[in-house]
């Protein structure tokens, strides 16, 4: 288990950072960008968790938690650690939810329960993320799942964020045309 005895460093100062295995790297470089999103996307997952979705979305939502962290060292760097299964079970979760939802025939207005709103939020944190993992894999070579899991998981919050509200009773707001 990694222990974190210092916060700063000081290494950073001058807008480089360190990837896993000590190569020093732009901030803003792609990579940085692709985990930095892939961070910020864990920080709103967690924000939502904050809000009390009820046990059963905690739970799913804490082992996406997990994944993230995994995601975001393969793309520091570190030997990959998410795979195909994962991918498989979101979509089984999926599958599993909106058999109590329905489906959709119009767009939805994402809001909601402070939960749901936000869990919308997190799904374009996801969204930006796999987008900056789909520009840095046309330059860099990246985990073969992880552009697939980051498109699931895109999905897979949206159908939480419609269950959560279904679960506390508020209808869905459709878009006006």
């Amino acid at each position: 288990m990694a222990r974190l005895t210092r916060i700063y460093t000081l290494t950073g100062d001058k807008g480089d950072t360190g990837l896993v295995g000590g190569q020093r790297v732009s901030k803003d470089s792609p990579r940085i960008w692709a985990y930095g999103t892939v961070d910020e996307l864990n920080s709103a997952i967690g924000l939502a968790r904050a809000f009390k979705p009820g046990r059963k979305i905690d739970v799913i939502l804490a082992g996406i938690q997990n994944d993230l962290f995994d995601l975001g060292a393969e793309l520091a760097g570190a030997p990959g650690n998410i795979s195909q299964s994962r991918v498989v079970a979101l979509e089984k979760l999926m599958d599993k939810l909106k058999a109590k939802l329905g489906s959709l025939r119009e767009f939805i207005l994402p809001r909601g329960t402070p939960v749901a709103a936000q869990l919308h939020a997190a799904r374009t944190v996801c969204r930006r993320a796999e987008r900056f993992c789909v520009r840095l894999a046309r330059e860099e070579q990246i985990g073969e799942v992880i552009v697939p899991y980051l498109n699931r998981l895109g999905d897979a919050l949206f159908v939480m964020a419609r269950w959560a509200n279904k679960n506390k009773g508020v209808k869905e707001v459709f878009w006006r045309k």
